[in-house]
């Protein structure tokens, strides 16, 4: 299956290049924006700021890009900051509006465990992205922020309170947590993506 992944400079696209292709994905790698609003099946990885992630797509034009592609019924998954990026907005430094894709705010934890988030967690889900996995199979997280109680919530985890682990609405779909790092889990949820219909 084709997929597209977006070649953003605020994100390990190496790795997670890796695993799609060992997903059994036919991978093209770009930060072309028209190439991306041709694609049919997009992944946008991010880590670190959520603002200059955001700034990145919206100079780059590539923020237009993905809602063209989506408007054309393309599947689309976030990954960590990707993940972040579908919502509405962030409140990392600020507020930014994010893609609103998914309705949603992305806020920073608050409670007694340290912050960021480093390791691996168990995450209750449903829905095709996790079809073949066991109810609270853990995943690698790396964040300091997250949607809580989102509207299109499919996966659920707990830290600091329970957080927006996975999102799904029509064919598009993020993940908080790294797939690539995730171990034989994280690479069925990819699977899953590459071959969701």
């Amino acid at each position: 299956m084709n997929v597209t992944l977006i070649d953003s400079p605020v994100a390990n696209v190496a790795n997670i290049a890796r695993a799609l292709r060992a997903a059994g994905a036919e991978l093209q790698v770009t930060s072309d924006a028209d190439a991306i609003a041709r694609a049919s099946r997009i992944v946008l990885p991010g880590v670190g700021s959520f603002i200059a992630a955001m700034t990145w797509l919206e100079e780059t034009h590539i923020d237009a890009a993905i809602r063209e592609a989506v408007e054309r019924d393309a599947f689309l998954l976030g990954i960590c900051v990707g993940h972040q990026l579908l919502f509405d907005v962030s409140h990392e430094m600020g507020t930014t509006a994010g893609l609103g894709l998914v309705r949603g705010e992305v806020r920073k934890y608050e409670g007694p465990l340290p912050v960021p988030q480093i390791g691996w967690n168990r995450v209750d889900a449903r829905g095709p992205l996790f079809e073949g996995i066991a109810p609270a199979t853990p995943f690698y997280f790396v964040n300091s922020y997250a949607a809580r109680g989102a509207e299109s919530e499919v996966a659920r985890a707990d830290y600091n309170g329970a957080f927006t682990a996975a999102v799904q609405r029509g064919r598009i779909f993020g993940v908080q947590f790294h797939p690539e790092k995730s171990s034989t889990a994280g690479l069925r949820v990819l699977r899953n993506f590459v071959q969701c219909n």
